[in-house]
């Protein structure tokens, strides 16, 4: 196996993994070790990781017009690792807390809905696509770093946008 297939079929183990696992933590019983801990806070601390996320792809997205390389990967590099440390919070709240049921006017509830389905669809193909663009970039592939990335950014930024805005509409129905 060549090591680019080798590298191929990791990004999509890891893909399958992390969405398995975002799955599984919303949908399975809470597991019980950790209903003894609170994280009443971890979504805020979610919504800062996500804010931080979309900041960070802005500030490398105006790195990469202004052709600053260096700046550009730094600044993918921290939103990377801003929404890994997303995922964790994200699966610790989820496998130890019962979700959050929205109860806001009727109106909103529909716009809350399509915010919400829209986020859950892209953030499971956002996982695949960012792994494969950044490893592009890493690989100096950038024919095919720009090309992917066109599609990544965006949905990217979106997804992390979109995590904040959830956030702020369902936070007033948390239970703490």
């Amino acid at each position: 196996m060549t090591q680019k297939r080798k590298y191929n079929l990791l990004i999509w183990i890891l893909a399958v993994a992390i969405n398995g696992l975002i799955t599984t933590s919303i949908f399975m019983p809470k597991v019980s070790a950790l209903q003894a801990y609170n994280f009443s806070f971890l979504p805020l601390v979610n919504a800062v990781l996500n804010a931080l996320t979309f900041l960070s792809l802005l500030i490398a997205l105006f790195a990469i017009k202004q052709k600053d390389i260096r700046r550009h990967k730094r600044f993918v590099f921290l939103a990377f690792s801003f929404t890994s440390l997303f995922l964790f919070s994200y699966l610790m709240y989820h496998f130890s807390t019962p979700s959050t049921k929205y109860s806001g006017p009727l109106i909103l509830k529909y716009v809350y809905f399509f915010i919400l389905f829209t986020h859950i669809a892209l953030a499971v193909i956002i996982v695949p696509l960012a792994l494969i663009t950044i490893g592009m970039g890493m690989n100096n592939d950038t024919m095919k770093h720009r090309k992917i990335a066109r599609w990544t950014m965006p949905v990217w930024l979106y997804v992390s946008l979109t995590g904040v805005i959830v956030y702020l509409m369902i936070a007033p129905y948390y239970k703490h």
